[in-house]
Formats: C-alpha cells, sequence, structure tokens
C-alpha cells in the first residue's frame, strides 16, 4: 500500500505517544493523534503561578539518547533548552536526621559518614560475588543485599528507587525495572566491572549512561516540548477524546470515542495506544479477557506531589545540590525533595526558593488512607527541620496522582512476552508508553524509535 493509504491512529499525546507520531508525519505518514486532554503532555504538565514555575509531572529529563537533541532542533527549543546547574549534581541522602551527599568518587566514598566502615569493607567484595540465576524473578532488594551488602540497599538504593519509581525494592524486578544494572551483572560478572568495561562500549555507540548523562529541562518548564511537538503535529491531533472501545473488523479496527461528548468513530489500519496500562485495559476489552488481565495488574501506586515556595533568607542551610531523598528505615512521611529552584533558572523570583515533594509511592500508599490536610501537615513540619526553615511557606500547591507511575515488579516479564504476544496476533496493533521499556522521559523518547521502525517494517512487508 502506498503510504497516503495507510492510516495509523495513536492513543495518547503524552511524550511516547507524540515521539512516535511525529517521527511518521515526518515521513509522511497519515497520522491521527487522540488525546483526552485539552493540551498535550500526559503527566508532564507545567503551571506558572505567583512567581513560580511548578512541574507537576517529570521536573527534568536525562540525554541519554541523540534523538532528545534531535527533538529539540526539529521543534525549534534550543534556546528554551536548559541543563541542570552544575550544583544539582550533589545529591543527598538523610540518615539519622543529617544530610549526607552521596559520594560520586572513591575518596569522598571513604570519607562519607553516610555508610559505615563495615559497609564500605563489604564493597569491596563486590567483583567476587558470583551471578544469580533468578533472572526476571530477582527483586531489586535482593540483587542488591548480595552484590552490596545491606546498608547499601538502605541506604543508596532503597531511596534511589523511591525517587525514580516511587517504587518499594522489595517487589521492583531487578531485571524489568533496571535492565541495564542487571546487565552488568549479567555481561560483565559484576558492577564495577561492568561500569568500567561498558563505559567504553556506550561510548562506541554514542549511548550516555544515566549517571553520566545530562540533565535538561526547558526555561518554561518541561511541558514545553510536547507542546512544541504537537504544534509541529498539528491538526493531526484532536483533543478532548475519550476512547471507549476499539473492534477489530478484517484487517483494519474500528475506535470508538467521544469528542467532546458527541459520539465519533474513525477506521484505522493501525492503532498504537500508548495511554496508561489501566486505561488501555478499558478500550481493549473486548479483544482478550488475558490482554486485560495483564494490563490491569500492572500497579500503579498513588503519589501526591507537594511544591512549596519560601523566602530565600529564611532557609537556614546552603542550597548546594539536587534535594534528599529519604531511605525507608529513617520512617519520615515523604519520600524526599527536589530543590527546584537550585537545578534550573526561573523556577522562583530571585528572592524566593522552591522546593517539589514527592508523598506516598508504592513505599507507603496507605498515608492517604488517613486525613490528607494532616499528613500535608506533617510533611510540611518534617521538611522545614530537615531544612531549617524558621517561617511557613509563601505558597502552597499540590497535585494527587492516584495512579502515579507504572511499577516493573516480580514477574513482569510475564507482561511483556504477553503484549509482544498480542501484538503478534492482532497485526497493525501496538503497545507503547512507559509501561514498557522505562519509566522516565528518555526511556520514552529512545523507545519511541524502535515502536516506528516496528511500524514502518509492519506496513513494509
Amino acid at each position: 500500500m502506498e503510504k497516503p493509504a495507510i492510516k495509523i491512529t495513536v492513543l495518547g499525546a503524552g511524550i511516547s505517544g507524540l515521539s512516535t507520531a511525529y517521527w511518521l508525519a515526518r515521513d509522511g505518514f497519515d497520522i491521527t493523534v487522540l488525546e483526552a486532554q485539552n493540551e498535550a503532555g500526559g503527566s508532564m504538565i507545567t503551571e506558572k503561578k505567583n512567581g513560580f514555575l511548578i512541574d507537576y509531572g517529570s521536573n527534568s529529563g536525562l540525554e541519554t539518547t541523540t534523538l532528545v537533541g534531535e527533538l529539540v532542533g526539529e521543534t525549534g527549543l534550543q534556546k528554551e533548552m536548559v541543563y541542570a546547574n552544575e550544583t544539582g549534581n550533589k545529591r543527598y541522602i538523610l540518615r539519622k536526621n543529617q544530610l549526607h551527599a552521596l559520594p560520586t568518587n572513591p575518596i569522598a566514598f571513604l570519607r562519607t559518614k553516610l555508610f559505615s566502615r563495615r559497609a564500605k569493607l563489604r564493597l569491596l567484595a563486590e567483583p567476587f560475588i558470583g551471578k544469580s540465576e533468578e533472572g526476571y524473578y530477582q527483586s531489586i532488594s535482593e540483587f542488591v543485599k548480595r552484590r552490596l551488602g545491606r546498608e547499601f540497599l538502605d541506604y543508596a538504593i532503597n531511596p534511589f528507587v523511591a525517587g525514580v519509581f516511587a517504587g518499594d525494592p522489595d517487589t521492583l524486578s531487578v531485571k524489568s525495572a533496571f535492565p541495564k544494572l542487571y546487565r552488568l551483572e549479567e555481561l560483565y560478572g559484576g558492577l564495577i566491572k561492568g561500569m568500567i568495561k561498558g563505559a567504553k562500549e556506550r561510548k562506541n555507540i554514542g549511548e550516555q549512561s544515566k549517571q553520566s548523562a545530562k540533565m535538561f529541562s526547558f526555561i518554561g518548564g518541561m511541558q514545553t516540548l510536547p507542546k512544541a511537538i504537537a504544534r509541529k503535529l498539528g491538526k493531526r491531533i484532536t483533543y478532548n477524546c475519550k476512547v471507549e472501545k476499539i473492534d477489530k473488523s478484517a484487517n483494519r479496527y474500528k475506535i470508538f470515542y467521544k469528542h467532546n461528548d458527541l459520539p465519533k468513530e474513525i477506521v484505522s489500519d493501525i492503532v498504537l495506544s500508548t495511554i496508561p496500562a489501566y486505561k488501555a485495559a478499558l478500550v481493549f476489552g473486548g479483544f482478550d479477557d488475558q490482554l486485560c488481565r495483564h494490563l490491569n495488574e500492572i500497579y500503579y501506586p498513588p503519589v501526591q506531589v507537594l511544591f512549596l515556595g519560601f523566602r530565600k533568607e529564611s532557609i537556614g542551610r546552603a542550597l548546594d545540590g539536587f534535594g534528599f531523598l529519604i531511605p525507608k528505615k529513617e520512617n519520615r512521611s515523604f519520600l524526599g525533595a527536589i530543590w527546584s529552584s537550585v537545578i534550573f533558572p526561573q523556577r522562583a523570583d530571585s528572592n524566593k526558593t522552591a522546593f517539589t515533594l514527592f508523598i506516598g509511592g508504592a513505599r507507603s500508599p496507605e498515608l492517604f488512607n488517613g486525613d490528607v490536610e494532616s499528613l500535608i501537615n506533617r510533611v510540611l513540619k518534617e521538611f522545614k527541620e530537615i531544612m531549617n526553615i524558621n517561617e511557613d511557606p509563601l505558597f502552597v500547591k499540590e497535585k494527587m496522582w492516584a495512579k502515579a507511575i507504572p511499577q516493573y515488579n516480580l514477574g513482569y516479564i510475564e507482561h511483556e512476552r504477553y503484549f509482544e504476544k498480542v501484538e503478534g496476533e492482532f497485526p497493525g496493533l501496538f503497545l507503547s508508553g512507559n509501561y514498557r521499556g522505562g519509566i522516565s522521559v528518555g526511556d520514552c523518547i529512545a523507545n519511541s524509535e524502535p515502536v516506528y521502525k516496528k511500524i514502518v517494517d509492519f506496513i513494509s512487508k
């Protein structure tokens, strides 16, 4: 079939759907994007209010793929893109009510009080630890305890997992959630050896590790990028569309949806779904009961984002880092805080400072069972104590994500295999989004290319 004869419909105008749609549209394919909200971005939502700039979803991205620069360049955002202040390279971990900088080199590791002498000595044994045969059925906790010891799990990996996934290392699969970490053991026999040898491999293929990749955002916040891609796609995107179901008819798909509450339908040769798994389960209900089960079993924990603005003079400690994360063992009411106005410019007026806090996640969803106002007051009190702040905030804004980040839990490979099986059984149907191939902005952009290539390959057959 000629390109004009192929109709492609993308469900969702988040960064996954937009990036893939952009590559396809650039190649001249007939694309329609259906988006439930009235603007592009999905969970990448930015708001300006009272002199503050607030990102309610992703606060930054990592430039782990050259596709980021390609999108930025082709959407004309070169002057809008900003890299994190070098001050933001310092990350803090809370231990015994004190913030300790996470060491980034051997000398800092030897000097830090974050880890005990016993934990430091235990790390020296890592190159001599053998491989595990557990594979996909090994939690991050099990993996790290075996290779690095309990204390490193408690005061490095536990808070890190909370910061990235809002997750619980006891339930996340190391091979599904952190495949590159697991690959270091699988391919090189250990983490330390793998980090050294893997650096050369990444250089050869032009890939940046997440540890060395530059952190980026935009002067107007993270939603700048999806909005710019949406402008390029123009009328190919239809907003305020609620997709209700999809029927398979011969070799095509009929999509039933409501646009501004009016019933509509569209017939498409190819459907790419990038909406969250729990929403996809409703849309594909008539296809396959097992598909719906797999989609519904993917856990999205609740996370509350709390944005705080203070007078700069009221902060009693140096703002010399990215922020801090809190290990579970510290028994606090929130996961950590980003020092937003330190990392990127124009997040607050010059005499003010801004912070973004995260509450709940897979580690403590039960926090939301009680009174939310009391929870916020408790979090605010704890945060002010940690930061030595002597005043109440000038500005408070909150957003609740009832279903925040998909958790790549133990056994996630069964979901992944079934999604591949469904794509094989239903030619022209593709499943994508942050529940496949990684949750970060960089992951979603990187994965848009192989999804785009799969669609092109399917068309060319």
